[in-house]
């Protein structure tokens, strides 16, 4: 049987065993369940009614956070030319080529998400060994590889986020901070179930959702109603 310190135990002792919560109530849970002495991030994880072993390629997506994460998103873009001075002036934290390469492979990876233009994939793609495990390759599947580097750039500042299904079907998304105000929550809460619902996949228009789970960095995980959720979103 698996221990729990003090502090989780008694945090688990106020989730309802059996109890499915709406999101409402799921929110002002997650605020009675935060004693950690730092800003906790409030994750969703939604588990897929898909079996993953019979699916290509894994489901992924993006979705734009109407109130952000609550994380300052540190971006490098690979360009060159004229799409420099606009990364820079988008607010790219990183703008370059050749000598970004070289410290990476170095070890450098101060950065959160890459950003590249086409025409500089071929000095980014021997990197993929080194990016690829990290999830930090740049793809044309999540638009990280564009031409239109200050669109990209605006929409990881406001808070994009990309995601994708791991090999048990589940997604995990942080959709902000513990600070933040219920209905922000709510509101980032139901920006994210909607992108994972309606996320591109060979399997159907609208995927399937098992269950959904909301927790915080260091508590237990309180369960949502599927049910009410896909009548109130209207998934």
């Amino acid at each position: 049987m698996k221990k729990y310190s003090k502090r989780y135990s008694l945090l688990i002792q106020k989730v309802q065993k059996g109890k499915l919560y709406s999101k409402e109530e799921a929110v002002s849970l997650l605020k009675e369940l935060h004693t950690a002495k730092f800003d906790e991030t409030v994750e969703l994880s939604v588990k897929l009614g898909v079996n993953p072993k019979k699916i290509q390629q894994p489901i992924r997506g993006s979705v734009v956070l109407p109130h952000g994460t609550g994380k300052k998103v540190k971006i490098l873009v690979f360009a060159q030319g004229e799409n420099v001075e606009k990364a820079k002036k988008a607010g790219a934290d990183y703008v370059g080529g050749q000598e970004l390469v070289d410290k990476i492979k170095e070890g450098w990876l101060d950065f959160d998400v890459i950003i590249s233009t086409p025409d500089m994939m071929k000095i980014v793609t021997p990197l993929g060994k080194i990016l690829g495990p990290k999830g930090l390759m740049p793809t044309p599947k999540t638009g990280t590889v564009t031409s239109d580097v200050e669109k990209i750039i605006n929409e990881l500042k406001k808070g994009r986020i990309d995601f994708k299904m791991d090999k048990d079907g589940n997604i995990h998304l942080p959709v902000g901070k513990i600070s933040f105000g219920n209905t922000e929550l709510e509101e980032n809460i139901t920006a994210g179930i909607e992108a994972i619902s309606n996320a591109k996949s060979s399997i159907s228009k609208s995927i399937p959702i098992k269950s959904i789970n909301l927790s915080l960095t260091m508590s237990p995980s309180v369960p949502l109603d599927v049910g009410k959720i896909i009548q109130q979103f209207k998934i």
